[in-house]
């Protein structure tokens, strides 16, 4: 189990929200904090730890009139530590390459690979081209419904009709290089993990997954790290010090390299 460091961008300040409060109409959502610092700042940290494999999400869309500030902050980032972070938010075949040109190692979809609710493989086959494979991230961000997990999209406010189990990973797992998932509906609420989303992470394992959504304790990472089987990688967003909350940075760093 790894460490994967996060810098949310919205409005173009790096935050940390609610998830599952977020909405395009009035780009509101019920913010957690919301940094002095750039995103250069976090980027600039991340690399001095020598931790890689975080990611940037631009946590606007395209229409939206802070898109261009919350882009300019992404590449602020990538620029301060090239080739040690993700991206993702409105990624397309059009703009993944402007993204890795500035310095991302790898490119985070969602929604440009589902449409109607259904996985386009035309899509998923055409990105694969364009970016390969290994700069590839998919988001299998989950919101449950009927007791189930759905992949949601646009910014987790659609759901899908995908549920995620072990085959649609398999099936995915073709395409790309990792996987990243967002437990929606305790993102940013500091309450526990959703732990039915942790074991099946863990019992698949046959590739890098992050997980993010709920961590507000070590005690969490315990149960993160035995349900995972120690293959899922871990997101602290709100909960982390850096962001205002009381898990200390330092000691997150210092648990993983014990786990």
């Amino acid at each position: 189990m790894r460490f994967r460091p996060c810098i949310d961008i919205h409005n173009g300040s790096v935050k940390q929200i609610v998830g599952g409060s977020l909405r395009d109409e009035g780009d509101a959502a019920r913010e957690n904090f919301v940094s002095v610092q750039d995103a250069s700042f976090y980027a600039k940290l991340y690399q001095k730890k020598e931790i890689k494999g975080g990611h940037i999400i631009l946590l606007n869309p395209a229409s939206s009139s802070y898109y261009e500030e919350t882009r300019r902050q992404a590449f602020l980032a990538l620029s301060a530590y090239p080739g040690g972070l993700q991206v993702g938010g409105g990624i397309t075949p059009e703009n993944a390459a402007a993204f890795l040109e500035a310095g991302a190692s790898h490119v985070i979809v969602t929604s440009y690979v589902f449409s109607d609710g259904q996985i386009r493989h035309d899509r998923l086959s055409e990105l694969q081209k364009k970016v390969g494979k290994e700069h590839l991230v998919l988001d299998v961000s989950v919101r449950m419904k009927d007791g189930r997990y759905y992949i949601v999209t646009d910014r987790w406010q659609k759901y899908t009709e995908v549920e995620l189990t072990e085959q649609i990973l398999d099936e995915l797992s073709d395409y790309c290089d990792e996987f990243l998932v967002h437990a929606v509906d305790v993102e940013g609420k500091a309450g526990g993990i959703e732990e039915s989303v942790a074991e099946l992470l863990g019992s698949w394992g046959k590739m890098p997954v992050t997980y993010a959504g709920g961590v507000h304790s070590f005690e969490d990472l315990d149960i993160l790290k035995k349900l995972g089987q120690g293959r899922v990688d871990v997101t602290i967003g709100s909960a982390l010090s850096l962001f205002g909350g009381n898990m200390d940075f330092e000691e997150v760093l210092a648990y993983m390299k014990e786990a």
